[in-house]
């Protein structure tokens, strides 16, 4: 299961916004059935960025979520995101 979260940062607030991007990421790296995960930045719209996490399955996406942990450092980042679905079946892998 892929999770794409995409924000929409003010240039001003970039920096800010990487320190907590990197700590939602961590605490969400530290979920079971976490696969793998990235951090990225638009290269044509500076103030676009994204947030994306692999995992076992749905489920497990949807456990972490619901972590202590996930909660305090990754849920207020996550409201934040663009209003749109995120969440997507892998249907094929290298």
């Amino acid at each position: 299961m892929l999770a794409i979260a995409r924000f929409r940062v003010p240039l001003g607030n970039a920096d800010q916004f990487k320190v907590d991007i990197a700590a939602a990421h961590q605490a969400l790296a530290t979920c079971n059935g976490y696969i793998d995960g990235a951090i990225g930045q638009n290269l044509d719209d500076r103030g676009l960025w994204v947030l994306t996490t692999t995992w076992l399955n749905v489920g497990s996406y949807r456990r972490a979520l619901s972590s202590t942990v996930v909660k305090m450092q990754a849920v207020p980042l996550l409201a934040q995101a663009i209003d749109e679905p995120g969440a997507f079946e892998i249907l094929t892998s290298e």
